[in-house]
């Protein structure tokens, strides 16, 4: 069996009366990330590490954000691709491990939630998806809640 490492790192900035979707999920907040997509800062990083594992590129050679038909798009749907972009290499994800880095709002209780969502869609168990967040104790952009960012690893096999 062929086992890889990719890693993934995504950032958006915070913007005011913008719906927030983190890991699949709709997260009640005041701001919202900003992006051409959706702006699911972690499921972007999932994608950027399973490529990358796959040796594929990255998330913008395959959904451009300068591409009308990815504008706004649910970024399950970009998931989804990777996933069958990762199977033509005949690859599979084996597990993830996250981290979202952000200040506010507090996301603790719709980690299980994200699990469920990401570990369907990745056709994983959701304890091979770890999600954690941290805060940055109020230092940097994310600290001053001007923006969300989130890291990945994911093991890929053949």
């Amino acid at each position: 069996m062929n086992f890889r490492i990719g890693f993934g790192y995504d950032v958006h900035r915070l913007e005011e009366n913008r719906e927030f979707w983190l890991g699949g999920v709709k997260i009640e907040h005041a701001k919202g990330a900003l992006g051409h997509s959706d702006a699911d800062v972690l499921i972007h990083a999932i994608c950027d590490a399973m490529l990358g594992a796959a040796c594929l590129g990255d998330i913008g050679m395959h959904f451009p954000d300068t591409s009308p038909a990815y504008k706004g798009i649910d970024s399950k749907i970009l998931l989804q691709k990777v996933i069958e972009l990762l199977d033509t290499k005949g690859y599979r994800p084996v597990n993830v491990d996250s981290t979202v880095v952000l200040q506010r709002p507090v996301v603790a209780s719709y980690i299980p939630a994200m699990q469920k969502v990401l570990s369907e869609f990745m056709g994983l168990e959701t304890g091979d998806v770890s999600i954690k967040a941290t805060t940055t104790e109020k230092l940097g952009f994310e600290g001053r809640e001007e923006g969300v960012s989130a890291y990945a690893i994911v093991l890929i096999s053949r």
